[in-house]
């Protein structure tokens, strides 16, 4: 016990979750044994039971026979009810083994065994999505997200994505993670009644499916004319028929009864509609019974920051899974319909039909208001509870301070004479790495930015870390806006706008190169930076003008960055071009910082630690020649070159 405490508290977390793992194995073991015997179990008793009553009727007669078939029907049911509850136990089991291997998966960044979202990639025109792997196949979206329905998912990426956040929004939102962080169990529950929901309907559930059926319902009044002469005529005609069968009356009973099928008829298609409707989805509705039943006992209650979200749970005259009991008693009742011969027998002796479908419109329309409230409600906490449940798994990750942002124009504290914060520092953050790195391989670094309208200019030779950092930056920046926790000791941040410019791409369909891609792209971060908004931007860009000689992009890297100081905004700059950080002391918004490396035994060593000044190595060279390359070794040609060049 005394070595557990003394290691890193992710080690003692991944170790806690392995060790669940393993008991719930060997749970599943004994459970898989028991559910084989009990099956064993029912099925000898449902042939006990019919050879005895078989065997009672035919030796002993009717009076001896019925009772051993009624104690040979409850003895297999209850073998029934028994199997029933253990395959349900199982699959709860099943279930939970798989969150918690998810939260190991997720800690080690094993995307085999992370779970995968339905949620899409991001439009490409999106001012940052794609650059950073906020969303896709392997991208801080899908790390994140424990939602088990599809609204809840995209809630969360739209957090991620936010283009214009809200002060107000992210600290509610923080708020709310934060106090769901030490329920965990409730978390992991609330995931595992939403997979048995989703188990339920056939591999995932939508809210908008339901709120669609919801959408397709009559007044309730409109069958309620039917109902009213259906239910005088049918014990009309049963009495008329009876009186016949007595031989009292003729066959009176004929008339009412085709009054009846003519009144039902027309309605029929209607109803058959609703019912198919209903059943399709029955299960999911009996599934997310449990979902709002664990809402409704749970302590969320207690947390003011949950309050306003869990309201809608615990008004104990209209709880959610009451409704839904309600609902999951009429489509029970409709289900007997499937089979044409109880269905024809039920409606010719009561109007069956006719009453459900009039009690499930007035069910919807009782529920058309409310069920949208607990979907969003249901949802909502989805997506925090991803967001509480990273910070969980990440014990060493911290919940961003983000302050006010306020502007006033100060010549003498604005960069280049214009906009200035005066408020505090813009961005400042310790340890700052990129949750997408695996633990044992990340190297984490102190960055802050204390005014407008500066830009930081990156050096460093290849490989050397410079666009992971950029990365960390708008990753975390993001995290911090949704209201989640950051890869970082310590954040403080406002809130920004973000644009990034890290890894365009060129265009065969469209007919756009790689070099014009980068220009439009540039021109649009420009053009955001300058947009009257109320938020600063922040902007990150990795090798400008990539794609053009080296005159050209000197000259017009130059000249973007000059125009990028001064403006409403900060940004980070990475380059290979040296020459660049001689703008550091032309203009007084420009900082340089760098990444370097080492040679130890001709190998390059990278520390991934960024330094302020500019890169005093470079190492394309060296890496060109490691990799068996031809390269120029006569120092005075390449002199000779660099100056013709220039």
């Amino acid at each position: 016990m005394t070595n557990q405490q003394h290691l890193p508290p992710r080690t003692q977390k991944l170790r806690a979750l392995s060790r669940q793992i393993q008991r719930l194995d060997r749970r599943i073991t004994q459970l898989q044994r028991l559910s084989g015997r009990c099956a064993q179990i029912r099925l000898a008793a449902f042939i006990a039971g019919a050879l005895l009553s078989a065997a009672a009727f035919y030796f002993a007669g009717l009076w001896f026979g019925f009772p051993i078939l009624a104690i040979a029907l409850v003895a297999f049911g209850y073998t029934v009810r028994l199997h029933r509850q253990i395959e349900t136990s199982l699959l709860k089991h099943q279930l939970w083994r798989q969150i918690k291997s998810a939260h190991a998966a997720r800690m080690n960044l094993d995307w085999e065994n992370i779970p995968p979202t339905s949620v899409g990639r991001s439009p490409a025109e999106h001012p940052f999505a794609r650059d950073l792997d906020l969303t896709g196949e392997r991208s801080v979206h899908r790390l994140l997200d424990t939602a088990v329905s599809l609204e809840g998912s995209l809630r969360l990426r739209d957090w991620l994505l936010e283009t214009a956040p809200r002060l107000d929004d992210i600290h509610r939102r923080q708020a709310m993670a934060q106090s769901l962080l030490p329920l965990s169990s409730f978390r992991d529950k609330l995931t595992m009644f939403g997979l048995l929901s989703a188990t339920a309907s056939g591999g995932g559930w939508r809210g908008k499916r339901l709120l669609k059926w919801l959408e397709r319902r009559d007044a309730p009044q409109s069958l309620r004319p039917v109902l009213t002469i259906a239910s005088f005529l049918i014990p009309l005609y049963i009495l008329l028929f009876i009186l016949n069968l007595l031989g009292w009356i003729p066959r009176y009973w004929l008339i009412p009864f085709f009054i009846y099928l003519a009144v039902l008829i027309p309605k029929w298609r209607e109803i058959l509609a609703l019912f198919n409707d209903t059943l399709t989805l029955k299960s999911g509705l009996k599934r997310l019974e449990f979902v709002f039943q664990h809402l409704e006992t749970s302590p969320l209650r207690r947390h003011d920051a949950l309050k306003d979200l869990c309201q809608p749970f615990q008004d104990v005259e209209n709880r959610p899974s009451a409704k839904l009991k309600q609902v999951s008693f009429l489509t029970a009742a409709a289900g007997l319909t499937q089979n044409p011969f109880i269905g024809l027998v039920l409606n010719i002796i009561a109007p069956w039909n006719l009453y459900l479908a009039h009690r499930l419109n007035l069910y919807k329309e009782e529920v058309a208001h409310q069920l949208p409230q607990w979907l969003d409600a249901l949802f909502e906490l989805e997506a925090l509870s991803s967001l509480a449940n990273f910070a969980y798994l990440n014990p060493g990750y911290a919940f961003p301070a983000i302050s006010n942002y306020q502007l006033a124009i100060s010549n003498d504290e604005a960069v280049g004479g214009r906009r200035s914060a005066v408020s505090g520092q813009l961005f400042n953050a310790k340890s700052l790495g990129h949750p997408l790195i695996p633990a044992e391989e990340k190297v984490c670094n102190d960055f802050s930015a204390d005014r407008l309208g500066e830009v930081v200019i990156i050096t460093g030779s290849n490989m050397a870390g410079k666009s992971s950092f950029l990365r960390a930056v708008g990753v975390n920046l993001c995290l911090a806006c949704a209201g989640g926790p950051v890869n970082a000791q310590s954040f403080q941040t406002i809130p920004f706008r973000l644009f990034t410019a890290l890894s365009v791409s060129d265009s065969v369909t469209d007919g756009i190169s790689y070099f014009y891609a980068e220009v439009k792209r540039l021109k649009r971060l420009l053009d955001t930076l300058n947009a009257d908004a109320p938020l600063p931007l922040m902007h990150l860009v990795d090798e400008i003008f990539r794609g053009t000689n080296n005159r050209e992009r000197f000259i017009g890297s130059r000249s973007y960055i000059r125009a990028l100081v001064g403006g409403n905004g900060f940004g980070l700059i990475a380059t290979h071009d040296l020459e660049l950080v001689k703008l550091a002391d032309e203009l007084p918004g420009v900082k340089n910082y760098h990444f370097r490396e080492e040679v130890a035994a001709g190998k390059m060593i990278f520390d991934y630690q960024l330094r302020f000044g500019p890169c005093p190595t470079t190492n394309a060279l060296k890496i060109m020649q490691a990799e068996g390359l031809p390269v120029e070794n006569d120092e005075r040609r390449m002199t000779n070159n660099k100056t013709t060049s220039n």
